[in-house]
């Protein structure tokens, strides 16, 4: 039985949409944790009391060692995930990067600091990898799209919420209490999603606990095929492959490196400037708080202009709709550089989120409705981590570029070219794989005869 394109009953509307919240709320701390670093890196800078003496180049690097860490959870759990399951992974990595959060706020020096930054950034790596999947196996398939982008929406609303405490809070609780406020999901999130997250069926049908499945399928309401066929187009050696042995199959091989490229690019632009973004326009005569309300503007455009960007892709498929985010980067980078008047400057910096932030929000439901179920936690993985490298660049290329006096619109043109590459790889695609498979509900069969739309 193929993946329902609707909903299949109120219990599969009920499930999905508990899911969909709780992985929202996980998210928003993922990107609580990007932009917190970014709203106190000018108190670091300025106050040596803090940390320590701390130097552009230093704070660059301060801000990629949360991405070594997210890159090495998501390769953890794109190893695992389609072992253990999509649940266990979820929790661990809540618990993992609670704690780590709470450690941080205590870190006493620099170098403890940016231990406990990447640290933190397991569990975080390894909760983005994870969600994609689980959104995937239980959503309608003519809403996957939608509702990846509300779930990983949360990386930008994480993002407007430490802007918004940076402005309210960073005055009376000081950088260690925003850090402290990371670690709530611990007693807020995990018991919530110890209850209400189930295991998804569709895995439990690939490690052959049938029984298991069937009972969860009841309970959710979602169709599960408890006799899946392999797709008809594998060769006979890809059949059993999981996880990344799948990903390096003749099949996926090509695609998964261009969506590894997409998200190098996706990434490294969405960390670069919410790192950066404040100290850039500091540096262009705005005041500290002026400052930080363009990052809060930034992410609250990723939130809006990636919705409706969602919603075009699940109507006319996620390879152009990304690639046209990528260009309204491009063009909103450049716009920031002609000297316009401040209205005119928030709207571009509204732009610039969608084509940023939102395009990588776009990028992780292309991707994990991209693949298999036995493939599908290693390809949010592959993405995920991948692109943590480009996330790891960002800020460092920023760090540099401040450290080095280069005018800020330099930097702005620099972002510009690398979002008009992201834009070129997404067109490089071979679209008989990811447009076929995330429409796959909506085609008539004899379009997508041989793809293994049972368990995508």
């Amino acid at each position: 039985m193929n993946a329902p394109t609707t909903w299949n009953g109120p219990e599969h509307r009920r499930s999905v949409l508990w899911i969909v919240t709780l992985a929202a709320i996980a998210i928003v701390f993922d990107g609580y944790d990007l932009v917190v670093y970014g709203t106190v890196l000018p108190t670091l800078l300025d106050d040596p009391s803090q940390l320590g003496e701390l130097s552009p180049g230093t704070a660059g690097a301060l801000g990629s060692y949360a991405l070594i860490g997210m890159m090495v959870g998501a390769f953890i759990a794109g190893t695992f995930g389609d072992r253990v399951g999509r649940r266990r992974m979820m929790l661990m990595n809540i618990v993992w990067f609670s704690i780590g959060m709470g450690a941080t706020a205590l870190a006493p020096n620099v170098a403890t600091f940016g231990i406990l930054r990447c640290l933190t950034g397991i569990g975080i790596g390894g909760l983005v990898a994870t969600v994609g999947a689980l959104i995937a196996e239980f959503a309608p398939t003519s809403k996957r799209n939608l509702f990846n982008a509300i779930v990983y929406s949360g990386v930008p609303a994480g993002g407007v919420l430490a802007a918004v405490l940076a402005l309210l809070l960073a005055d009376h609780i000081g950088w260690r209490g925003l850090f402290w406020i990371g670690a709530l999901p611990l007693v807020t999130l995990l018991p919530l999603a110890w209850l209400k997250m189930p295991e998804s069926p569709q895995w439990l049908v690939t490690r052959g606990r049938l029984d298991e499945a069937a009972a969860i399928g009841r309970r959710t309401g979602i169709p599960v095929d408890l006799a899946p066929q392999p797709s008809a187009d594998a060769r006979p050696d890809e059949v059993a492959k999981v996880g990344f042995a799948a990903l390096a199959s003749r099949r996926f091989l090509v695609p998964t490196l261009l969506l590894g490229m997409m998200s190098f690019a996706g990434l490294l632009l969405t960390y670069g400037l919410n790192t950066w973004l404040p100290q850039i326009m500091e540096s262009a005569g705005f005041n500290a708080k002026g400052s930080l309300s363009f990052l809060l503007v930034l992410n609250g455009g990723a939130i809006v202009g990636g919705l409706i960007a969602a919603r075009l892709a699940d109507r006319r498929g996620p390879q152009r709709i990304v690639a046209t985010s990528f260009c309204l980067a491009t063009f909103a980078l450049i716009c920031l550089t002609l000297g316009f008047p401040l209205p005119v400057l928030l709207a571009a910096v509204a732009v610039a989120g969608t084509g940023t932030i939102g395009t990588q929000v776009l990028i992780y439901g292309y991707v994990s409705n991209f693949y298999p179920t036995s493939a599908r936690a290693a390809g949010v993985a592959w993405c995920a981590g991948f692109g943590r490298l480009g996330g790891i660049v960002g800020p460092v290329i920023g760090g540099l570029l401040i450290g080095a006096g280069i005018s800020s619109s330099a930097a702005f043109y620099i972002f510009a070219g690398i979002a008009l590459a992201g834009a070129a790889a997404t067109m490089l695609v071979p679209r008989d794989r990811g447009d076929v498979v995330a429409t796959a509900g909506r085609r008539p069969a004899s379009e997508t005869a041989g793809l293994d739309t049972s368990l995508a």
